[in-house]
């Protein structure tokens, strides 16, 4: 694990070494017989948010941590180590949480804040739609004002945490097509009106539940609505960018598993009278896979800060970050599967299950062949 703790301050080292602690101690062990029993494991969300995972990004007078995307990423890089589905759900609702942080009144921010950094509510976020996903500005779910009110009525598609978590930012059309007429709107479960489909039958990430959001005339008051009329679409791209960021980071530490799993299992094995682990071709594997590793892990880190820094590159770099570190870490745990042999088909061994949660990481939060529309059209913009 030396790769993930390279060149950190001291106190991102001890951040770090908190969360791998935790990942080693809470989720590692149980992430096999979560997967199995599609079992949402809440209460050990509840124990993260005492370490301040439950509002990694929240200022800290309502309750967060108010750390850096440099210190998140490596948060949950960490956390991916024990289990990248459990880890991939912590990164979603800190994006939620962040939102609220970020683009809510002080109404808003003191009624939801401090029972999503502690978990006590758990946060889901709905925009992807059964015939909107990568077009997002296509999305057809509406709310219709009515004196004080809104009412929303629409179907949102795989949203993970749906029917266990409490609190939805749903993002819906207020205004004309296009971008320009999307607001965002805080729902919470007990509204009248919205409903949830049957958990998905999924791939991966079973450790947490993927719904459909169905919302039949949901009437939420108008000081719910997140920011003001017309900005959810640049709310929610705001948010997708630390969003693609948690992600990225999950894939590198759900790789780095793979990998250093690889590394006991070859030292533990013999064929031909030698040791599998001094077998110069099954070297050179092993030294492409860790080098591919840190190229992603630098280029996660290089967006991070051009984040936190607000430079105006930083979204391409985010879609560059997600793009690359998905496919890395997809590749390495697959070829760490190969190194295991027969072993790593086996379930009990996890390294088949790292590569089911990893390989929706390429999907979710925009897909890689939107990544490379974002950073394509970075590029050829200026010459149009």
């Amino acid at each position: 694990m030396t790769a993930v703790t390279t060149l950190l301050s001291d106190d991102q080292l001890a951040v770090v070494e908190t969360t791998l602690d935790f990942a080693q101690e809470h989720l590692a062990p149980h992430a096999v017989a979560w997967d199995q029993e599609k079992h949402f494991p809440v209460d050990v969300l509840r124990k993260a948010a005492d370490l301040g995972l439950g509002g990694v990004y929240v200022r800290e007078e309502v309750g967060g941590s108010g750390l850096s995307r440099s210190d998140g990423v490596l948060v949950f890089e960490a956390l991916a180590t024990g289990c990248p589905s459990v880890a991939g759900y912590l990164s979603i609702h800190n994006m939620v949480a962040w939102m609220v942080d970020r683009y809510g009144t002080e109404a808003q921010r003191a009624r939801y804040l401090p029972e999503l950094c502690t978990m006590e509510q758990l946060g889901s976020y709905c925009l992807t739609e059964p015939g909107a996903g990568s077009d997002a500005a296509a999305l057809r779910t509406r709310a219709e004002r009515e004196g004080d009110h809104y009412v929303l009525t629409g179907t949102k598609q795989f949203i993970s945490g749906a029917g266990a978590t409490h609190l939805y930012i749903v993002l819906a059309r207020t205004g004309d097509g296009g971008p320009g007429g999307i607001s965002a709107f805080l729902v919470e479960r007990d509204d009248a009106g919205l409903s949830f489909g049957a958990n998905e039958k999924k791939m991966g990430w079973n450790a947490q539940p993927t719904r459909q959001v169905r919302l039949d005339g949901v009437r939420v008051p108008a000081d719910r609505m997140l920011g003001a009329e017309g900005e959810g679409f640049r709310i929610a791209m705001n948010g997708l960018n630390g969003g693609r960021l948690g992600i990225a980071a999950c894939s590198l530490g759900g790789a780095q598993s793979a990998l250093d799993r690889s590394l006991a299992h070859l030292a533990d094995r013999e064929a031909f009278g030698a040791r599998l682990l001094e077998a110069q071709a099954l070297q050179f594997r092993l030294a492409d896979m860790a080098t591919e590793l840190a190229a992603a892990r630098a280029l996660v880190r290089q967006a991070a800060e051009a984040l936190d820094r607000k430079t105006p590159g930083a979204p391409e770099l985010c879609a560059m970050a997600k793009r690359f570190a998905t496919d890395t870490g997809y590749a390495v745990a697959d070829r760490a599967l190969q190194l295991h042999g027969g072993y790593g088909y086996l379930s009990e061994y996890g390294i088949e299950k790292i590569v089911r949660d990893l390989r929706v990481h390429q999907i979710l939060e925009g897909t890689n062949e939107i990544m490379r529309v974002i950073v394509a059209r970075s590029l050829t913009g200026a010459l149009r």
